[in-house]
């Protein structure tokens, strides 16, 4: 049976997260399993690159699905009409075929992750970006984040229970940037933990209201305790910024 990978994006403000749950109505998944089951005529399972909780966002977002029918990549009308069945807060950018074990999860080489502050109170970023109006030490919250690739067990910034084999992930960069009333910070890798961006940066914001030191992130990190880190910030800001293949091995 043909495989197909579609390239979406989402506002996750209306969803409980991208993975189907039970007795958890409205996730992306579900959203799209359903509709496009209907527009196709037979029963389709998305299986997405990763799992965004309940309020995250995405800029860029793989599935991959199962057809039997024979959907032309060249056919604009293929992304016109999965658009149609789908709600306004969940875009299809295209559709095209790929090898028939081609993975959307477990193909993936790296992930970008951005979480987005504001410090004025825009009405056009509620539900997109963490309000936050206290001033910050932006060098020693950039000094802090350079670590961040020096390290390879992110146990402290694991949510507990999360049943994964290893805590083991590969940073390749970690960032802030500032434009304007925007404070922007990204984080690659080859994979995340369950909640890890956002005990990063909420133990960067520590250390940017001068409640930690920079030097207390080695520790922090060295210690493996997740009660030693920062809070986790809010889910509103943080969006799936990029994810990265080998196409030339994916595509059919």
């Amino acid at each position: 049976m043909p495989r197909y990978f579609a390239r979406i994006a989402y506002v996750g403000t209306a969803y409980n997260g991208w993975q189907v749950q039970e007795n958890t109505p409205r996730t992306i998944q579900q959203v799209l399993n359903e509709r496009i089951s209907g527009l196709l005529d037979e029963k389709i399972e998305f299986t997405g690159c990763g799992r965004t909780d309940t309020g995250v966002h995405a800029r860029e977002f793989y599935v991959h699905f199962d057809c039997s029918k024979e959907l032309d990549p060249h056919d604009a009308d293929w992304t016109y009409k999965f658009n149609c069945m789908l709600p306004k807060d969940i875009s299809v950018y295209e559709v095209f075929k790929v090898r028939a074990d081609a993975h959307a999860r477990y193909d993936a080489l790296k992930r970008t992750y951005e979480y987005y502050i504001t410090y004025n109170r825009d009405p056009f970023l509620t539900d997109r970006a963490y309000y936050f109006y206290r001033g910050l030490d932006l060098k020693g919250m950039k000094d802090a984040c350079r670590l961040l690739p020096q390290y390879s067990d992110f146990s402290c910034f694991s949510k507990s229970n999360t049943q994964v084999k290893t805590n083991i992930c590969k940073i390749y960069e970690a960032k802030w940037e500032q434009q304007d009333h925007l404070l922007i910070f990204s984080i690659t890798a080859d994979r995340f933990l369950r909640n890890m961006v956002r005990a990063i940066v909420g133990t960067l914001l520590d250390i940017g209201r001068l409640k930690m030191e920079v030097k207390d992130m080695a520790k922090i990190i060295e210690g493996g305790k997740r009660s030693d880190a920062g809070m986790s910030v809010p889910a509103e800001g943080l969006y799936l910024a990029k994810v990265e293949y080998d196409w030339a091995k994916m595509r059919e």
